[in-house]
């Protein structure tokens, strides 16, 4: 297994922007897939974005065009950059790797808050 932490989370005001981090506690060369995902209360896990080993994205409707995910193999990181924030965006963010047949690692998830 793989123990994940992420960072960044906070309060901002509707319109603002906020980078999550999620370090890896060992390499994540290997992992085939970095997701990050969200949970709002009262409402199930919602997948917001994924990028493969090879550097390819995706997007759900919801975040897509507000919303960037990248990789530093060499810092074992992935990034969630968010941009245009609104209020429905408030929840707690995770991120998961993904090595298939060795590891599906979720991390404990940082708080996003946006304010009206």
């Amino acid at each position: 297994q793989v123990q994940l932490v992420e960072s960044g989370g906070g309060l901002v005001q509707a319109g603002g922007s906020l980078r999550l981090s999620c370090t890896a506690s060992r390499s994540i060369f290997s992992a085939s897939v970095l997701r990050w995902c969200r949970q709002a209360p009262g409402k199930q896990r919602e997948f917001l974005a994924q990028i493969t080993a090879g550097g390819t994205t995706n997007y759900a409707d919801s975040v897509k065009g507000r919303f960037t995910i990248s990789r530093d193999n060499a810092k074992n990181t992935v990034y969630l950059q968010m941009n245009s924030l609104k209020p429905e965006d408030t929840a707690r963010y995770y991120c998961n790797a993904v090595n298939l047949g060795v590891y599906n690692s979720w991390g404990q998830g940082t708080q996003v808050t946006v304010s009206s």
